[in-house]
């Protein structure tokens, strides 16, 4: 690790997609250098492995070439509540602060709950967690106190907490009451103590979850709290403990209410609702959790749309980012005949560099090609900055019977959680991520990012970096080729769909919203063409936020493959209101889609193909013209063959349509090979590879509708064999004889 640079630029866009005449604009830090250069490349291939074709790049010439100055760009993370208004809501003769909270990390630091304060200038007032984890109040002026309880709080249980404040006697107390008490571990407790000085607030933001750090700038924040905040209440006066529960039941009611907020108001968006006389409503920073269980949910509705009062907590963390809101160094008008294609802003000084990749779409409203490569960035955002290669131990090194390969980017990602996290990670407090968002540098995005693991057949490309290939064998075979993302998807839908013949998928399409599964399938049933590149496709459902571009929310809900799962009663998503999980789980399985659907998955070695008896039945002679062999695809960059990594089969019982055709299946898996838990009903020693038939991948082939057709892989290794030998080899002419009969206009008549 020692040998390997240390990365000092980095850089994000503020949109994925842009098309002829439209704008993108590149943000960029960069550290220990006065100036950068910047290029805009097309992108053919990032496939480092010894047998790929290495990085592939064409300098674009535009206006955006250049020399720029250099200068570091902060990311503030961590996520907090800031009040519209600048009123100072602790202005008056004493105040009460109480709320509902769930702390998950109690004792890690001091941790404001809400108030105003400045940390550089030890100056406000807030309800805090002092460095034990109890309930304080933090007072701070001419001189500083704090009043604590001094009994810390146990984690992940909800404590109604309060601190009160008399100007005139200078007393100050707080309290905490438990809503579960455990015999022996007392956890009610009060403190009180009369203070010197009364504290200074004026000029301070009013923020929950947070304190202001005006020293680093405008919007930086420091002692995050980590954990739910529900109910939180702001009055006038100094408040006894039986006035400021009624506060809580009743907080429209009393002359003393200067703020009553209700968090399980507007659950989906970016705003906060005082429900108090004075609409001191305020906005949410960095993506918070909502639609989280309150302090009052009962376990008899599950979906917080039903019962919305029972869902008023928010879940803060101290390392949730959704956008840096960096300045922007780099823009680019996209000139009128740029090729629709995947393209990068390539920054370079001296030995550092940084590819920020983006797609130039086809005029909009337009197709400049009969097939379209449907590039899957919301699968490439759900593993954003995935953190497996910093996780300590040997979880990997089982899981991928291989060693760890760590990059530059992989030891920038251990050093700097300030750049967030996957929708396969933790975040401190042990909560699982479920937002993830590509306004932040997302470093595992960049041609030349390997996977973070190396099996018995070497590392291997992953994600964007495995759908590549794809792009360089269109290229070498000159098929024209649209690209698009699956943003457009979600927000065009069959529109954007209905412009093409065919749709070829990346190797990972894993993560599908409603609008994107609606679309798809429906133009599906209409006579489109699919070429299901891929492995473990459409298997979660992910939800787009209506209003916040470039970020996606995903509920692990109680099946299938899982880092983490989500709390029971928070499966439903925050950003529309529907069911999280599996779409398998809800009617819509994979195999119905695509002919095949995930049967296991083994990160060591991929195997190959053997033809079936199908493979010589008339419908399916296109697929194999000019192929004598067998055996497809035992070669490949993705773990040595095509058939591998993650893989799908043929199950009728799933939903398989009853006239598909399987031309091929997978044989000779590993040991290291596992079934999903959705394919579980009882465990046995014999679900291996090895050992189970079920644990392969079919090549299928079916028609549609209207003429069209289906074609899918199952593998998610089978594009990393396309450019083998230099693109002479059965999978390339495979692929090309399916995409070539597929563009063709004459319909595929039924069976």
């Amino acid at each position: 690790m020692s040998g390997l640079p240390e990365k000092k630029i980095i850089g994000y866009a503020d949109r994925l997609a842009v098309a002829p005449g439209e704008t993108i604009a590149f943000k960029v830090s960069a550290e220990d250098t006065e100036g950068f250069r910047a290029d805009i490349v097309r992108l053919l291939s990032g496939d480092l492995h010894p047998d790929g074709r290495g990085l592939i790049e064409h300098v674009v010439e535009t206006p955006a070439s250049g020399d720029y100055p250099a200068r570091v760009q902060p990311i503030h993370a961590g996520s907090y509540v800031v009040i519209d208004d600048d009123a100072d809501l602790l202005a008056s003769e004493g105040f009460t602060l109480c709320a509902w909270i769930w702390p998950t990390l109690p004792g890690d630091g001091e941790q404001v709950i809400m108030g105003s304060w400045d940390v550089g200038k030890d100056r406000g007032a807030v309800l805090a967690l002092d460095e034990s984890g109890a309930v304080a109040l933090k007072l701070g002026g001419a001189e500083g106190q704090t009043v604590s309880t001094g009994v810390p709080l146990l984690a992940r249980e909800w404590v109604w907490v309060g601190a009160s404040f008399d100007r005139d006697s200078g007393r100050g107390s707080v309290w905490q009451r438990p809503a579960k008490e455990y015999p022996g571990m007392a956890r009610r407790a009060d403190g009180s103590a009369e203070a010197t000085n009364p504290p200074d607030t004026s000029g301070l933001s009013f923020l929950l979850a947070a304190a202001g750090d005006e020293a680093r700038g405008s919007q930086a924040t420091a002692l995050h709290y980590n954990g739910k905040i529900d109910a939180p209440r702001v009055a006038s006066v100094e408040l006894d403990e039986a006035d400021a529960l009624h506060l809580q039941s009743e907080p429209g009611q009393g002359d003393s209410v200067v703020a009553a907020w209700d968090f399980a108001l507007a659950t989906t968006g970016d705003r906060i609702v005082d429900i108090g006389p004075n609409g001191h409503d305020g906005r949410l920073v960095n993506l918070p959790a909502r639609a989280m269980k309150g302090h009052n949910w009962t376990g008899a509705v599950l979906d917080w749309t039903k019962a919305p009062d029972q869902y008023g907590a928010i879940h803060f963390h101290d390392d949730d980012i959704y956008d840096c809101g960096w300045q922007d160094d780099v823009t680019l008008q996209v000139p009128d005949d740029l090729a629709s294609g995947i393209y990068a802003a390539r920054i370079m000084a001296g030995d550092q560099d940084d590819r920020i990749p983006f797609v130039v779409l086809p005029p909009r409203g337009k197709a400049t090609a009969d097939a379209l490569f449907l590039m899957p960035s919301a699968s490439y955002m759900a593993y954003a900055n995935e953190h497996s290669a910093a996780q300590g131990g040997g979880y990997l090194q089982a899981f991928s019977n291989g060693l760890n390969g760590l990059s530059a980017q992989d030891l920038l990602l251990d050093q700097r959680p300030d750049l967030g996290y996957s929708l396969y990670d933790v975040h401190s407090d042990g909560s699982g991520v479920c937002y993830s968002s590509r306004l932040r540098p997302v470093l595992n995005f960049r041609p030349g990012v390997t996977n973070a693991w190396v099996g018995p057949a070497g590392t291997y490309p992953w994600q964007f970096n495995a759908d590549l290939p794809l792009i360089d064998w269109l290229n070498h075979e000159g098929l024209a080729c649209d690209v698009a993302t699956d943003e457009e998807l979600n927000d065009e839908g069959l529109d954007l769909l209905n412009r093409y013949r065919v749709v070829l998928t990346g190797s990972h399409p894993e993560y599908y919203s409603l609008a994107m599964h609606d679309a798809l399938s429906a133009w599906l049933n209409q006579g489109g063409r699919m070429i299901y590149l891929g492995g473990n496709g459409f298997y979660w459902r992910v939800a787009y936020h209506p209003d916040m571009p470039g970020v996606i929310e995903l509920r692990r809900g109680e099946d299938g493959i899982r880092d983490w799962v989500a709390e029971g009663g928070e499966y439903y998503h925050s950003f529309d209101g529907t069911y999280g999980g599996m779409w398998e789980r809800q009617g819509r399985p994979i195999h119905a889609l695509a002919g095949v659907g995930m049967a296991g998955q083994g990160f060591d070695v991929s195997s190959c193909y053997r033809r079936t008896d199908a493979s010589n039945d008339p419908r399916a002679a296109f697929v194999f013209d000019g192929i004598d062999d067998a055996i497809i695809g035992d070669f490949g960059t993705v773990g040595g063959g095509a058939a591998g990594i993650e893989v799908d089969r043929y199950d009728r019982g799933k939903g398989s349509p009853p006239h598909a055709l399987i031309l091929a299946s997978s044989e000779g898996h590993s040991d290291t090979y596992y079934p999903g838990p959705e394919e579980i009903d009882n465990a046995s020693p014999l679900i291996d590879g090895s050992q189970n038939a079920n644990l392969r991948a079919d090549m299928v082939f079916f028609e549609t509708p209207g003429g069209g057709a289906v074609f899918s892989t199952g593998s998610i290794a089978w594009i990393g064999s396309l450019t083998w030998n230099g693109f002479d080899n059965n999978v390339a002419r495979l692929t090309g004889n399916v995409l070539r009969r597929f563009l063709k206009p004459e319909p595929f008549p039924a069976p």
